[in-house]
């Protein structure tokens, strides 16, 4: 850290090193007492770095430990001297790599920043600029990479508000447009956008609310023990039918263009998007095979494991929040999981 701080007669190489130790350090081990008396110092340091940086690589390093030190000393102080930086290298970087950095750090500042639903809406409609204009927005036209990394970012940023009735049309216009890309992690990352705002439409019953009839949902839905309790409080989307056909198609997809890696992860994502958009309080990997031993379906099948725990991510909004602490904190995941109380209560499941 003191060689950051201390930027007078540093090579980038020097820099870049420390910058990787330091990131390291932040990942692998919960290191909030280490940082704090050195943060007023610190995140200055980073800054100069990720603004100046004279290497791409020295730039996404330190847009890396940004996000780390955030994560494991969250401050609204910090937020308020990394939002302009970020989106000006957003805006202006002439490197894919270093874009896509500062556009996970901007997500995780805003997320763990202390800041309101309406400034966390503003960085989405900046996200969503980048979206619908497929990057050309910060002069990353076409870049799948970038336009990926924004759609990630929504998602978990969207995963803040309860319900999203009046702010839904023109995302989903955007996510539904970008299902056409020939970008399968672009693909993959509407899909999972547009299978939390299904999730989202659907909400528990309030103490005085009688369950509703849904015309088209009839037996099959009302044996669903997953919309026991819950009933669906808006329409997400009007073209229901055709998304239906579009994310099948998805879920099937082919073609000599498509390399196989590609396909499996098409095929695997879009089976659950579809499934969620047509059973809007069904999760990721849901499973109507019965469990011999409960007479149940199985349900949710996506399960993580910590340490002799493990944990259901049985919902859109746990994954998408799941993502993008694992974007961020790579195998450090479990130790601040367990040490890091800003990251269980980012992800507050029973552990069984």
């Amino acid at each position: 850290m003191e060689h950051l701080i201390e930027r007078k007669r540093s090579s980038v190489q020097g820099r870049e090193e420390s910058l990787s130790v330091l990131s390291h350090l932040l990942m692998a081990h919960y290191a909030q007492r280490h940082v704090r008396p050195k943060l007023s110092e610190l995140v200055p340091a980073l800054l100069k770095c990720a603004k100046g940086g004279q290497s791409d690589n020295e730039t996404a390093l330190a847009l890396k430990a940004l996000s780390l030190l955030i994560i494991t000393e969250p401050s609204d102080s910090i937020y308020d001297a990394m939002i302009r930086p970020l989106k000006g290298i957003i805006s202006s970087s002439e490197s894919s790599s270093v874009m896509v950095a500062a556009t996970h750090t901007l997500g995780i500042a805003t997320f763990y920043g202390g800041v309101g639903l309406d400034e966390t809406q503003e960085i989405m409609d900046f996200y969503l600029e980048i979206i619908e204009s497929d990057g050309h927005s910060v002069e990353a036209a076409d870049d799948g990479n970038v336009v990926a990394a924004a759609l990630q970012e929504w998602g978990f940023l969207a995963t803040q508000f309860e319900g999203m009735e009046d702010t839904s049309e023109e995302p989903m216009e955007a996510f539904v447009e970008q299902l056409e890309s020939s970008d399968a992690s672009v693909v993959i990352a509407a899909g999972e956008n547009i299978a939390l705002l299904f999730e989202k439409s659907w909400s528990e019953l309030e103490e005085d609310e009688e369950p509703e009839h849904q015309d088209d949902e009839d037996d099959e839905e009302e044996a669903d023990p997953t919309a026991k309790g819950m009933i669906k409080r808006y329409t997400v989307w009007r073209q229901e039918h055709q998304l239906k056909h579009t994310l099948s198609a998805l879920a099937q997809a082919h073609g000599k263009r498509i390399s196989r890696k590609d396909k499996k992860e098409l095929h695997s994502s879009f089976a659950d998007i579809l499934n969620t958009v047509e059973h809007p309080t069904r999760g990721p990997r849901y499973s109507n095979a019965i469990d011999q031993y409960t007479n149940k379906a199985y349900g949710s099948r996506m399960v993580i494991h910590i340490g002799k725990n493990s944990m259901s991510i049985d919902k859109w909004w746990k994954l998408h929040r799941l993502q993008s602490l694992r974007r961020a904190l790579q195998g450090g995941f479990i130790v601040h999981y367990e040490d890091n109380q800003v990251v269980f209560d980012s992800l507050p499941v029973m552990l069984d």
